[in-house]
């Protein structure tokens, strides 16, 4: 009976170290895409000022409209 609580209390410990281990990989993936998503999130806010600029002078520099006749 000790053996065989020996070897369970072995496959608990085996497999909370497993566990401890993917929590931790896990965590670092989310770190890292969270990373990734404020860096895409500055660069769309910076595509949008540019576009917004670029919008502008176009607008700005559209020709008048021809008189009518």
């Amino acid at each position: 009976m000790i053996n065989d609580f020996s070897e369970r209390m072995q496959y608990l410990e085996e497999k909370f170290a497993f566990q401890e281990q993917t929590v931790d990989a896990l965590n670092e993936m989310i770190l890292d895409q969270q990373k990734q998503l404020n860096e895409l999130e500055e660069l769309l806010v910076k595509l949008q000022q540019i576009l917004s600029s670029n919008m502008q002078q176009i607008t700005d520099e559209q020709d008048p409209p021809p008189p009518h006749y």
